[in-house]
C-alpha cells in the first residue's frame, strides 16, 4: 500500500465584501461589483495630474500612505481612503479649492472588481493604517508649495 501524503487546502478567502467590512467599512455590492459607501467616519479624495504624483511623493516620503485606488485615464487619478472627515470641515474646504473632489455622506465609490477598470494602487492589507483627511490636506499643500518653487526655478 503506498504511503499517502496528506494534502493542505488553503482556508478560502473571504468574499472581497467581507473582508471590507471587517475593516469596519460600510460596503454595498451592485450589479457592477462593490461600492465602498462614504460616512462621517471614512471619506475619499480624489486627486488628479501633478498634485496627485505630489500628494503620493509626500505620503510615502512621511510614511503616512494609506488605501489608494487607482483609476484609469490618460491622467493620472487617484482617490486616497481617509479618516476624520466629520472633524475636518477646513481642511475639506482647502482640498476642494485645490481642485480635489472630496467624496463624503453617502457618496459611492467603486472598489476593484472583475471588470472593473479600478485597481488598488495600494491596497487596504498593504497599507498600516488609513491617514486622518488633515494629513492629506497638508500632502496636497506640501504638494503645491513644492510645485510654486519648482516654477519660479525654471522662470528663472
Amino acid at each position: 500500500m503506498p504511503a499517502t501524503v496528506p494534502m493542505l487546502v488553503p482556508a478560502s478567502l473571504p468574499h472581497p465584501a467581507e473582508d471590507y467590512r471587517r475593516r469596519g467599512w460600510t460596503v454595498t455590492e451592485t450589479a457592477d461589483g462593490i461600492d465602498l459607501i462614504t460616512d462621517n467616519r471614512l471619506a475619499a479624495v480624489e486627486l488628479t495630474g501633478a498634485t496627485a504624483a505630489g500628494v503620493r511623493r509626500y505620503l510615502r516620503a512621511n510614511n503616512l500612505s494609506g488605501p489608494v485606488l487607482e483609476l484609469p485615464g490618460p491622467q493620472r487619478r487617484e482617490i486616497h481612503l481617509v479618516l476624520g472627515v466629520a472633524k475636518a470641515a477646513r481642511a475639506v474646504e482647502m482640498l476642494r479649492a485645490a481642485g480635489a473632489v472630496v467624496h463624503t455622506d453617502g457618496a459611492a465609490i467603486p472598489l476593484p472588481s472583475p471588470g472593473r477598470a479600478i485597481a488598488w494602487n495600494i491596497a487596504p492589507h498593504e497599507a498600516r493604517w488609513v491617514p486622518p483627511l488633515v494629513a492629506l490636506s497638508a500632502a496636497v499643500r506640501a504638494a503645491a508649495v513644492r510645485d510654486r518653487a519648482q516654477l519660479r526655478t525654471v522662470a528663472c
